[in-house]
Formats: structure tokens, C-alpha cells, sequence
């Protein structure tokens, strides 16, 4: 009967370590989800940012082709 004690004992013992690493995983893993919707953000902000100054960069060749070309006509 002892034996019997022990081993649910042992078992219920087990049972509390693994239910505290599946805690530890899942809060890692919420960490984790957090983390990568951060840096998401971040790329769509850069992202927004590199097409931004790519429009900015064209309309500025177009001023500098207008300017060299009334430079030329004179």
C-alpha cells in the first residue's frame, strides 16, 4: 500500500513540474507572439517610410530635370 502511495505521490509530483513548464511555455511563447507583432510593426513602418521618401526622391529628379532643362533653354 506504500508502494502505491509513493507512486501516485511521485506521479501527482510530476504532474505539478509539467504543468508548470506548460505555464513557462505558453508565457514564452505569448513573449514570443509579442515580440514578432513588434517587429511586424516596425517593418510596416519602414516599409511605409521606404516608399514615402521613394515617392519624395522622384518627384525630386523631376524638379531637377525641369530646372536643368529651363537651364538649358537659356
Amino acid at each position: 500500500m506504500s508502494d502505491n502511495l509513493d507512486l501516485v505521490n511521485e506521479y501527482k509530483d510530476q504532474i505539478r513540474i509539467l504543468k508548470q513548464q506548460i505555464a513557462e511555455l505558453e508565457d514564452a511563447g505569448k513573449s514570443k507572439d509579442a515580440a514578432n507583432k513588434r517587429c511586424l510593426q516596425k517593418l510596416e513602418y519602414c516599409q511605409k517610410d521606404l516608399e514615402d521618401t521613394t515617392e519624395k526622391v522622384k518627384e525630386l529628379e523631376e524638379k531637377l530635370k525641369k530646372i536643368k532643362m529651363n537651364s538649358n533653354e537659356k
